[in-house]
């Protein structure tokens, strides 16, 4: 009979009972292919450009977006479909796709949706890359952006025109941990028939969920907290079927699409999601509290703090405040790239979301002047000198502060703790 796979019981099955369920437990099993020839319960990894086609065997899979044979693994494969299912069960979506890199997500999505003579509406307090984007590189498709602060977010209003299509959002911004009011924004969105999209790569799904909140798109750099392990690079978009049929036609076409091994490891490390993201928000919250103690630092990020200016916000929409903590040190960006340098544990890298607490320098890497931001736009942003951005890993928290401390102590024209 050739191979049999459950995966249509599997689906009618979670159909039924994944609402239920806790998010480890759905991050576990949804999405699941098992092939009951071998016993299996974890699902195989298709390595293949292409299956046979058109298949005459009555028992063969289909590609649950297209309802059609697997053909090509542009179009779909097997693993990608399970990846896809674990993260939309996760958001509580109806269906998703996953791409090479998050900034592929953010801009297939954006193509789909917008045309020429469109306008948009963002927050300002962007991801460099995607501010780069809807200002530099939209623009040449005659898409226009208008952006507005999370401080300011009522004054969407005043930016809506007849052409607006979509409201951008993201769930915490890079690097100074804004949270916008999602469900302000969304009801103002919603009354002009905007649609909103949300890129919630700093929360992750086991810290908020936008579409309960009245977001119509959720977008994910699934580098980061999805994978949780450094060892990929991958987005994903989850919404309703309609929107995702139309987002993977375009991504059809574009190609920006994951390979069947960084989908393994993808749905792998979404299976440890929570047990990552609850560990990494209790640390956080920990070295957010220290360094506010600290006399050289001159301010502290996280919205998990009294002091953050979003803080009533983020108790509102967030079930964690996430793993993420930057701070303004004394003396500057050279001070900044002193203390980093003497850093063991935390290692200096750019991204996030990892096992690995990692450190950077906003100002030199995801907004440095190549992205596109001037010095001005800096300012305005308030990504002021000296600010270090710390991705909070899943070490033990004494260790990472341990680190810190040594670091401080060792840099020229700072007295210690």
């Amino acid at each position: 009979m050739g191979s049999i796979m459950v995966y249509i019981i599997m689906r009618k099955n979670m159909k039924n009972q994944n609402k239920e369920w806790g998010i480890s437990t759905k991050a576990v099993h949804s999405g699941q292919i098992v092939d009951i020839r071998y016993g299996s319960f974890l699902t195989p990894i298709f390595v293949q450009d292409a299956f046979i086609n058109p298949n005459s065997n009555e028992n063969v899979l289909r590609d649950p977006l297209s309802n059609e044979e697997y053909i090509y693994t542009r179009y779909g494969n097997p693993i990608i479909t399970t990846v896809e299912q674990q993260i939309a069960t996760l958001e509580g979506g109806e269906a998703c796709l996953v791409f090479s890199s998050g900034m592929a997500a953010i801009s297939t999505t954006l193509l789909a949706i917008l045309a020429k003579g469109d306008h948009m509406i963002s927050i300002k307090e962007l991801y460099g890359q995607t501010y780069s984007l809807m200002k530099y590189e939209l623009p040449k498709f005659g898409i226009e952006t208008s952006f507005v602060s999370v401080s300011h977010i009522e004054r969407i209003k005043d930016l809506i025109k007849k052409n607006t299509k979509i409201l951008y959002l993201e769930s915490i911004t890079n690097p100074l941990l804004r949270v916008a009011d999602l469900e302000k924004a969304s009801k103002i969105a919603k009354e002009h028939e905007i649609m909103v999209v949300v890129d919630a790569t700093f929360a992750s799904p086991y810290n908020q969920n936008p579409l309960k909140f009245g977001a119509d798109i959720v977008i994910h750099s699934a580098t980061k907290y999805l994978n949780g392990h450094g060892d990929l690079i991958a987005g994903a978009v989850v919404s309703n079927i309609e929107i995702i049929r139309k987002i993977r036609q375009i991504r059809t076409k574009i190609g920006g699409n994951i390979n069947p091994l960084d989908a393994y490891l993808l749905s792998r490390g979404l299976k440890t999601l929570a047990i990552r993201v609850e560990r990494q928000n209790q640390n956080a919250m920990a070295l957010a509290r220290f360094l506010e103690k600290v006399n050289e630092v001159k301010r502290v990020y996280y919205p998990g703090l009294t002091s953050h200016p979003d803080y009533t916000v983020a108790r509102r929409l967030l079930r964690g405040f996430g793993g993420v903590v930057s701070f303004e040190i004394a003396g500057g960006d050279e001070v900044a790239r002193r203390f980093v340098e003497k850093l063991q544990i935390c290692k200096k890298a750019p991204s996030l979301g990892s096992i690995h607490t990692l450190v950077t320098i906003p100002r030199d890497t995801s907004h440095h002047p190549r992205t596109g931001i001037s010095e001005e736009e800096l300012r305005e942003m308030g990504i002021n000198p000296g600010l270090i951005r710390i991705s909070v890993g899943i070490e033990d928290i004494k260790d990472i502060i341990s680190d810190l401390t040594g670091a401080f102590e060792k840099i020229d024209g700072l007295g210690g703790i």
